[in-house]
C-alpha cells in the first residue's frame, strides 16, 4: 500500500529511500553463505511493529516475511489473517538482522549484528505511528528492553505484564519451541487472550 506521507529521519531519509538502501544492503555479505537478500516490511503508518530475529531459509527463499511455519503460528497468536498481516498500513516486519544468517550444529545461526547497528535507530525513527510493539525471541528482547532482558528469554517472558500495554515479549513461534509451548501452558492462558485484545485495540485505534 503506498504511503499517503513521507517524514524523513533526522539524517534526511525518507522511508522509501530508507528501504530502498536497506534492501540494496550488502555489508555481511562477505559472512553469509549465499547473496544478501535483505527482508522486511514497514511503512510511516504501522500500528503494529514486530520484530522478529531474521529470516529463515524459507523467507530466504521467498522474499516474504514470515512466509513459513512460524509465521502461519505468530498470525494465529495475533488472531489475525494473511491479509491484514501482509498489509503495510498496519504491521511493520523488521526482524533483527534482515538476511538469512545460514544454519548452525543446532538450528539457524544468530541474527548478524551489523543490521541493527547500521539500519534499526533509522527505520524506527519513522514508525511514529506505533501503538504496539512485539518483541519475538531473545535478540529483539534483548534490544527492546536493554537492562530489563532477564537471565533467559522465559525468565523475561513470565514478567510480560511489566511492560506495559504497548510493548510485549514473546517467544518465537518456532515448530522448534514446541517443547517450551508444552512447559509453559501459562503462555497460551495467560498472554495470548491479551495479546489478541491488544492487536485489535491497535488496528482499530483504539486506546490499550
Amino acid at each position: 500500500m503506498a504511503v499517503t506521507t513521507q517524514h524523513t529521519s533526522k539524517n534526511g531519509a525518507s522511508l522509501d529511500t530508507l528501504l530502498q538502501d536497506i534492501r540494496a544492503c550488502t555489508l555481511c555479505a562477505p559472512m553469509l553463505p549465499h547473496a544478501p537478500r535483505p527482508v522486511l516490511a514497514a511503512s510511516e503508518r504501522a500500528r503494529i511493529l514486530i520484530i522478529g530475529q531474521a529470516p529463515g531459509a524459507r523467507v530466504h527463499a521467498s522474499g516474504v516475511p514470515w512466509s513459513d511455519a512460524s509465521g502461519a503460528r505468530l498470525r494465529t497468536w495475533l488472531g489475525i489473517d494473511d491479509a491484514t498481516f501482509y498489509d503495510v498500513s498496519k504491521l511493520a516486519l523488521v526482524p533483527m538482522g534482515f538476511c538469512f544468517p545460514g544454519r548452525g550444529a543446532s538450528g539457524d545461526l544468530p541474527p548478524r549484528p551489523e543490521c541493527a547497528s547500521r539500519w534499526h535507530r533509522q527505520l524506527l525513527e519513522h514508525m511514529r505511528s506505533v501503538k504496539l510493539t512485539l518483541l519475538i525471541g531473545q535478540y529483539a528482547q534483548r534490544f527492546g528492553l536493554g537492562d530489563a532482558f532477564g537471565p533467559t528469554s522465559t525468565d523475561t517472558l513470565v514478567r510480560w505484564a511489566e511492560f506495559g500495554p504497548h510493548l510485549m515479549p514473546l517467544p518465537h513461534p518456532s515448530p522448534r519451541n514446541i517443547a517450551w509451548f508444552k512447559r509453559n501452558a501459562w503462555f497460551e492462558a495467560e498472554v495470548l487472550p491479551t495479546l489478541r485484545e491488544r492487536v485489535a485495540a491497535a488496528l482499530a485505534d483504539r486506546a490499550l
